[in-house]
């Protein structure tokens, strides 16, 4: 087990901690109540100070921005300096690996030191400076976010060329430009689109999913309300 440890001379008497538990779950047969009972031990055992305790209920499917417990726990440690935020693995900060990231730099932005007691990692070492262990952990998930963002990319041009391809050998013409006033068949947006669309229904957020396949937002939204996700 590695120790959380927090810069200043008091730290085994002031350093101050919040619980973030989640289960997938509403369920009795998943409680956060073990999560919680974990954490707490540990930070009586490293002589940290539970001020709060956030537990959240809900789909690992949902992204950040749906996760209110969780981004109110962040709010709630930011606004009022704690020292550490506990949680009971690193999975517990986001369902991608993008949002695994922001998490992790919003808290290391402002500060705060987080410790992932199934990984044994806390993001500041004993010296106070960022743990080096982490640091590798969180460039590890930095290539696994890139290489997933170059996949779907690269699916999203693959399916774009065979989308293209095959307007060409029906019609003569891409099927990518349109007349005024032509409105496109569902089922060819659903074609043309077909990685946007599985990017909104994994929970992605507009602006990430425009950034992902290059579709401007307002095209991106018009999908989002036209096919109900």
């Amino acid at each position: 087990m590695l120790p959380i440890t927090i810069v200043g001379e008091d730290f085994l008497t002031m350093a101050t901690a919040v619980i973030y538990a989640r289960v997938s779950s509403t369920g009795e047969r998943q409680s956060t109540s073990r999560q919680v009972a974990d954490l707490t031990n540990y930070a009586s055992l490293n002589g940290l100070k539970v001020v709060e305790v956030y537990e959240e209920h809900i789909s690992g499917a949902k992204r950040n921005e749906e996760r209110a417990v969780l981004t109110e726990c962040i709010d709630y440690a930011i606004a009022n300096s704690v020292d550490v935020v506990l949680f009971s693995e690193l999975s517990r900060c986001g369902r991608a690996v993008w949002e695994v990231l922001d998490t992790i730099r919003t808290l290391k932005d402002n500060g705060i030191n987080a410790y992932f007691q199934k990984e044994g990692l806390s993001l500041f070492s004993a010296d106070g400076k960022e743990n080096p262990y982490l640091a590798v952990m969180v460039s590890v998930l930095g290539v696994c976010a890139q290489m997933e963002r170059e996949n779907i990319h690269y699916r999203l041009q693959s399916g774009r060329k065979v989308y293209v391809d095959k307007n060409l050998a029906e019609t003569g013409k891409s099927g990518l430009g349109r007349k005024v006033g032509y409105r496109k068949p569902a089922d060819k947006k659903r074609e043309e689109y077909k990685e946007t669309l599985k990017l909104l229904r994994a929970g992605y957020p507009i602006r990430k999913v425009a950034k992902l396949t290059d579709v401007s937002e307002s095209t991106i939204k018009r999908l989002k309300k036209e096919f109900g996700i």
